[in-house]
């Protein structure tokens, strides 16, 4: 693999050679491999197509989550999400005991090997909410509660240069990978001012459809703002934003 230098940016296949960009730039690298009919039908790849399957699997699953929760995610995702939320999934599937390699699900896996998975690596909501809450999700009513305890907002919540504000939010969401469709609801406090001043308990609601038998995910995230001239702006476009998943339900 090659890093490109100069002025032009290639990408695309210039005769054995293939540009192509990242997240740590522009890339170079040769042609090679084994020609894709030969993968798709020689015995010998049989593992290879299984894992293929799989990682697509995995792929799909990932969008649906993302999807799900795409109102929060706006505001508090890294550029590697994707990517790592895939590789966390391949987890639960590779846990799968019920169905054969290449047929393995995400939702026949153990989905509690997503708890804690922060989807902004640079903001893990346990450097940021230290402490005063607590959840619940009760399964046959589909109520998720977020209790947050009476709370002092510079000794509970770590904000970055600048900020003058935060919100906390909780989303919930009820996720059928098979058909590809979800059920989501989210709460959030009104804004809250980062300083020294008490807050009194808050509480955070939100419901998917009660007695349902789809994988749930219980979301929590925080979120920082800067007053400028009255007017709430995301703190560098939401870069410090926490939000994790803090529970999985799944039957």
């Amino acid at each position: 693999m090659a890093k490109q230098k100069g002025i032009l940016k290639l990408k695309g296949t210039m005769g054995d050679v293939t540009f192509y960009k990242t997240a740590d730039g522009y890339l170079a690298r040769e042609k090679g491999g084994v020609d894709k009919n030969r993968i798709m039908s020689d015995p010998k790849f049989k593992r290879t197509r299984e894992n293929g399957m799989e990682f697509g699997t995995a792929g799909k699953a990932g969008q649906l989550i993302r999807k799900a929760n795409r109102l929060l995610l706006r505001q508090a995702s890294d550029n590697r999400v994707i990517s790592r939320l895939v590789r966390s999934l391949m987890l639960v599937i590779q846990s799968d005991t019920i169905n054969r390699r290449g047929l393995r699900t995400v939702q026949d896996g153990d989905m509690s090997l997503l708890h804690r998975f922060d989807f902004n690596q640079k903001a893990k909501l346990d450097t940021v909410f230290f402490s005063g809450y607590s959840h619940t999700f009760d399964r046959m009513t589909g109520l998720y509660e977020v209790e947050i305890a009476d709370f002092v907002p510079k000794d509970t919540i770590e904000a970055p240069r600048g900020t003058t504000h935060i919100k906390i939010s909780a989303a919930v969401s009820a996720l059928d990978f098979l058909g590809r469709s979800f059920e989501e609801d989210h709460d959030e406090t009104p804004m809250i001012p980062w300083d020294d001043v008490p807050q009194a308990a808050i509480t955070l609601t939100a419901n998917v459809s009660g007695g349902s038998l789809l994988p749930i995910l219980q979301l929590i995230g925080v979120s920082f703002y800067q007053e400028v001239n009255g007017e709430m702006y995301l703190l560098r476009n939401g870069v410090f934003n926490a939000l994790s998943i803090v529970g999985v339900d799944q039957v």
